[in-house]
């Protein structure tokens, strides 16, 4: 099980274990279009999000062993999605690398800064404990959100640092971390005409 680059900077990658099946494919050159299907109504809604507002085009087509517990297959497509997201990216030549969004959402406000440096650190900070253990949509926990953006961190290979910085209703809370994700994603991934090459004084990332 290994992502493909299809072409450009679009790949793919079809992850099966034995507790869940999971396609993903992604243009990092799209315009936010999206086809999301994993059985957890409000995890669609938010890769939904996610993708709308990085302008990246998302596919996800995932089933697995909901019946137990909604947890292997959100952690599996987020998994799928990280190694799908770096080998997109390619050698990463010509990008912004960084990217930084604080965006708010009625009364809920968060930050997040990505740095596409090819070394994997993940930093989540401003939930409340309440949060964690709230179930949202009938299927997702709060805990959930985390653990989605650390999994898709890791596997992509990338710094993500996430600030809730104020918030009050459980959705909110939510939504406007994978929307701060998604732009600060947007702005990382963009090609810059200035920049030649690898943007690193190392000449890689």
């Amino acid at each position: 099980m290994a992502a493909e680059l299809l072409s450009g900077r679009k790949a793919s990658m079809q992850r099966t274990t034995s507790e869940s099946d999971v396609y993903v494919e992604l243009d990092l050159d799209g315009t936010g279009t999206s086809k999301i299907s994993t059985g957890v109504p409000f995890y669609d809604h938010m890769l939904d999000a996610l993708s709308r507002h990085s302008l990246m085009d998302l596919t996800v087509q995932a089933t697995g062993d909901i019946h137990v517990d909604v947890h292997h297959t959100v952690e599996d497509v987020a998994i799928t999605l990280g190694e799908v997201f770096k080998v997109a990216l390619g050698d990463k030549r010509g990008i912004r690398r960084y990217g930084e969004a604080t965006i708010p959402m009625d009364e809920a406000l968060a930050r997040a800064v990505v740095d596409l440096s090819g070394r994997p650190y993940f930093l989540h900070e401003g939930e409340s404990e309440a949060q964690v253990y709230h179930l949202i949509g009938g299927h997702f926990t709060g805990a959930m959100t985390r653990h989605v953006f650390e999994s898709f961190t890791h596997h992509a290979a990338i710094n993500v640092h996430v600030d809730l910085l104020r918030g009050r209703d459980p959705h909110h809370i939510v939504e406007v971390q994978f929307k701060a994700l998604a732009r600060a994603l947007r702005q990382a991934i963009e090609q810059d005409p200035r920049v030649e090459g690898i943007p690193s004084t190392k000449g890689a990332l």
